[in-house]
């Protein structure tokens, strides 16, 4: 059997996508594990990820998606992990495809692929001028499959940033020499709608990333 991947996914309110999203990665046929961090959500998030047999953490008090993926993997249990948004659609075969750039090769910490937005169907505002058109690479959603060990080295995410953890992550990655291996294929689908969490909270996103760039000018 394949060595266990556990798949994170930090939620709030996620009910119109969270089925797509949990499908996509159980239709990958890997040995995996989803743990569904429900973070206060007032909505049948949480009904959900139960019915469909994911392990649900729920956060009485919204703590936001970054403390949300370490609060998970205080109980992941899989070799491999991968952090997944509720709102995206994994791409067929993409879990496998990680996994044995891993496998074979010890040397790699991580493998990423990359994203492709999309605008959602039942989205009602014109958003063609924020999508890319091309696929790319820098994102977490779906895109990172990493060995669970590298947190025994870095440590979590730090839990007084609220978005742009990707771009701590992979600056810690590289202070310890940990390797990340970009792999040209499109892993995930990317939702674009009205309430991506990076489009509602850019002010917050665009703070934190400055925050984490002067703290490594420091260094």
């Amino acid at each position: 059997m394949n060595k266990l991947i556990s798949v994170i996914i930090p939620v709030k309110n996620g009910e119109k996508y969270l089925k797509e999203a949990i499908e996509g990665i159980q239709k990958q046929n890997m040995n995996v594990e989803i743990i569904v961090v429900n973070d206060a959500s007032t909505d049948k998030t949480e009904e959900i990820a139960n019915e469909m047999g994911c392990t649900v953490i729920n956060h009485d008090q919204c703590k936001g998606p970054v403390i949300a993926k370490n609060t998970a993997l205080q109980r992941a249990h899989g070799q491999y992990i991968m952090f997944h948004d509720a709102d995206d659609v994994m791409r067929d075969n993409a879990l496998r495809t990680l996994y044995d750039v891993l496998e074979d090769d010890s040397s790699i910490a991580a493998a990423m692929g990359k994203v492709k937005d999309f605008i959602s169907p039942d989205n009602q505002k014109k958003q063609e001028d924020i999508i890319k058109t091309e696929p790319y690479y820098g994102l977490f959603t779906g895109a990172v499959l990493m060995r669970s060990t590298i947190f025994d080295t870095i440590g979590p995410f730090s839990e007084n940033i609220r978005g742009g953890e990707i771009i701590e992550w992979e600056g810690k990655m590289k202070e310890k020499h940990l390797i990340i291996k970009k792999v040209d294929i499109i892993t995930t689908n990317r939702r674009i709608h009205d309430n991506n969490f990076g489009r509602t909270n850019r002010a917050t996103e665009f703070q934190d990333y400055a925050k984490i760039l002067r703290q490594k000018l420091k260094k």
